[in-house]
């Protein structure tokens, strides 16, 4: 048995899961959300737990200078073969490390970040304290920690809508589900997370819904054509303005929480 837990599921994540319309949608919402937070380009940025950099490389390829750290050398593969179809002056800007997210600072040799990314990650931690601390050493004095994963108020949707009825009951106070990859994982609350990072000196600035209309009409069994490229982006639209907005994005599938850090 491999130690990489992710390899099994490496082709599965970078050629299929982000490129179906639920993937492609989720990649421009949170693209948008993080770009009414961060400084101007060429900052830094530091993605931990970036995969194949699907989010930290359209940041790269908008003028940020990127380093994405995995723990899985197989997510990494799939990153440099993706870098390499990327024009050279964005290759420039991304740096990809092998470590864990629990030893990032070490990682990075204590450089301090303008944001911290660490999207769909926290998740697979029945601890994400010390994951989270490093999210927020990592980041500089004003700089963004921005955190996506998944929402247990919504937990329930799935299971009622592929008529799963015992299991939609159990899920209102599930904290333990499966994620979108087949792996065991947990949700944290918003409010759990926001406590989290401000008890780490990072104070929430708000936090956005990922996935919904989308979502449920995966679940349903609808057919989402990704190469209908009119769709995907009225799709995209109507996903980026719920997610802003209550109720909306407290039924999304998933949340992200931007904060920032204050002064050294």
């Amino acid at each position: 048995m491999t130690d990489d837990i992710w390899a099994t599921v490496a082709d599965q994540f970078a050629d299929k899961a982000y490129a179906s319309v639920k993937g492609l949608v989720r990649t421009y919402v949170m693209h948008q959300q993080l770009l009414e937070h961060l400084p101007a380009p060429p900052a830094t940025v530091l993605d931990i737990g970036g995969g194949a950099g699907h989010q930290s490389f359209p940041l790269a390829q908008a003028g940020y200078d990127v380093t994405l750290l995995d723990s899985s050398p197989a997510m990494l593969d799939k990153a440099r073969q993706r870098l390499q179809r990327l024009p050279a002056e964005v290759q420039r800007r991304v740096t990809l490390l092998q470590a864990d997210g629990e030893n990032a600072d070490e990682a990075v040799g204590g450089q301090r970040f303008a944001a911290v990314l660490c999207h769909g990650v926290l998740g697979y931690l029945e601890q994400p304290g010390p994951l989270v601390d490093q999210l927020c050493r990592c980041a500089a004095p004003g700089g963004v920690v921005s955190i996506m994963t998944g929402n247990p108020k919504a937990a329930a949707v799935r299971p009622a809508l592929e008529r799963r009825w015992d299991d939609a009951l159990a899920s209102f106070d599930a904290k333990q589900g499966m994620g979108v990859l087949g792996l065991p994982g947990r949700d944290y609350t918003v409010e759990e997370v926001s406590e989290l990072i401000q008890s780490r000196g990072v104070r929430p600035l708000d936090w956005y819904g990922v996935w919904l209309f989308v979502d449920w009409l995966d679940f349903s069994g609808a057919e989402l054509d990704p190469t209908d490229a009119k769709q995907v982006e009225a799709t995209a639209a109507v996903e980026l303005e719920a997610s802003r907005r209550d109720p909306y994005r407290h039924l999304s599938r998933v949340f992200h929480l931007v904060g920032r850090k204050g002064p050294a």
